[in-house]
């Protein structure tokens, strides 16, 4: 059984893959002044660096846990999701709200993704 860790740190390690899937850490926006659909965008272009460094590719996700600091930002998050998935097979889809690390971050999203074949 192997298992692969990549960009290891002193809690997680940003990428895991094990029997052909990708798990990813939580991504959280690097510039988190900016507003939710910002903070979106932001996390799902890291997710996409990610997982071609994995090698996949966002067609490949299979589920996605979206953890958003406040409901009322609900609506703004999914157009801009939306917008993102318009050309991508849709992954499964968790969001709950949640309390932050930090109190600027709006949303952080965990993703698992198969390997291409």
């Amino acid at each position: 059984m192997t298992i692969t860790r990549m960009h290891s740190g002193e809690r997680s390690s940003k990428i895991v893959i094990h029997n052909e899937t990708i798990y990813l850490t939580g991504q959280v926006a690097k510039n988190v002044e900016e507003d939710i659909q910002s903070q979106t965008l932001q996390c799902l272009q890291q997710i996409e660096t990610l997982l071609e460094e994995a090698g996949s590719d966002n067609n490949h996700i299979l589920s996605v846990q979206i953890f958003i600091k406040n409901m009322k930002d609900f609506s703004a998050m999914n157009v801009v999701w939306n917008k993102w998935f318009e050309i991508y097979q849709k992954p499964a889809r968790a969001c709950v709200q949640a309390q932050m690390a930090r109190p600027a971050i709006l949303i952080e999203m965990c993703v698992t993704a198969a390997a291409k074949a």
